[in-house]
């Protein structure tokens, strides 16, 4: 997937559902930073210790920061960590699956249910390589994901019940140095694994401002990082992020029964080029009657579908670059530009005259 435009380069069962693992922590990242501040003081409840599955061997009223507990979640893949901020942010790992599930359709992940937020198998725990891609490309938009997903080591402190700082090493492959796995352009993913669930893996790559993300869920022969290599290498190989539009930029004039207006590109707009190809994007007006509207320089009248090798690739949407008011008279709309000296002579003698006859009229009444 292309972390910018969401548009998916290539897919293998895209949307069927499969346990994803420790993928699943991702989401429990993604809410973690979105809700709390890294240096929030988390108090460990008497259920995180007892989690199944990796852990760092959190003690019941341990007091340890969030940042620490992000750390153990990406590096280590703890699993207890992974029940400590879901009850940090919702109270319980039940409640937690909730948020998850909510923010996941937010994102447009249509085809997942959480169950926990650390990706221990169960019946209805699913989601598809769409659904990942979608939740990684909403992570990488956060530099503490990236800054912890990039660290090699670290020490978690001592704590108030820990006498030993807890060292932890990244288990990504694609982030070591010494690893034949090594991608330069790496800047972010995480590893999963169950029996039930097989092996999972989800990456994001950024090279010359374009970034690619990787998803591969249930693989049973453990190649997941050579295949994550071959997928972004054939993005990369293949494909290249093309600015079609900046910001302010002149699209085109609506022009209709005399009126202009002269439209701009509400914010910037890329696509992605396929490089063997030399057919460019056009786009097609979603046009509406504009002359009965009233709107300012600057406001989104229009929109504009955007077509590159015969694909709707998305949609621009088209800003004023000129004021059109209408004046209200009688609840009949009209243009302010027609109104000359022509209409507006007329149009108050026959206000004159109404007002002069109901004067009469009342004063007629008063006399019978």
């Amino acid at each position: 997937m292309d972390g910018k435009t969401g548009e998916i380069i290539y897919s293998k069962n895209p949307d069927k559902p499969y346990p994803p693992a420790s993928t699943t922590k991702i989401m429990t990242a993604l809410l973690t930073l979105e809700k709390t501040n890294l240096d929030d003081i988390v108090t460990i409840g008497k259920n995180p210790p007892n989690a199944d599955g990796s852990k760092i061997y959190l003690f019941k009223d341990e007091k340890i920061k969030v940042k620490d507990l992000l750390y153990s979640l990406l590096l280590a893949s703890a699993n207890d960590s992974a029940e400590a901020l879901a009850e940090h942010v919702s109270g319980s790992k039940e409640n937690f699956a909730k948020e998850m599930n909510k923010r996941a359709k937010e994102l447009g992940a249509k085809n997942t249910n959480f169950e926990n937020p650390s990706g221990l198998y169960g019946n209805n725990h699913r989601t598809t390589a769409r659904d990942l891609s979608l939740i990684l490309k909403e992570l990488i938009k956060h530099p503490e994901f990236q800054k912890i997903a990039k660290t090699l080591s670290y020490k978690i402190p001592k704590t108030n019940k820990s006498k030993e700082a807890r060292p932890l090493w990244n288990e990504n492959r694609l982030m070591q140095k010494y690893s034949k796995y090594y991608y330069k352009d790496i800047i972010g993913g995480k590893t999963g694994y169950t029996t039930e669930s097989k092996h999972s893996y989800v990456a994001a790559a950024n090279r010359d401002n374009q970034t690619l993300i990787t998803v591969l869920l249930h693989d049973k022969k453990k190649t997941f990082f050579p295949d994550a290599i071959k997928l972004l290498d054939y993005g990369y190989k293949n494909y290249e992020l093309k600015p079609l539009y900046k910001k302010g930029d002149y699209i085109t004039t609506y022009n209709s029964d005399k009126l202009e207006v002269p439209l701009y590109a509400e914010k910037d707009f890329y696509y992605l080029k396929d490089k063997s190809s030399n057919s460019k994007p056009n786009y097609t007006i979603n046009n509406k009657d504009l002359k009965n509207v009233s709107f300012k320089k600057g406001d989104n009248i229009l929109t504009a579908s955007i077509v590159y090798n015969n694909k709707n690739i998305g949609t621009l949407n088209l800003i004023s670059g000129k004021d059109h008011e209408l004046i209200k008279v009688f609840n009949l709309y009209i243009n302010k530009r027609y109104l000359t000296k022509k209409y507006v002579i007329p149009i108050a003698s026959a206000i004159s005259a109404i007002t002069l006859l109901l004067i009469v009229l009342i004063i007629k009444k008063k006399k019978n």
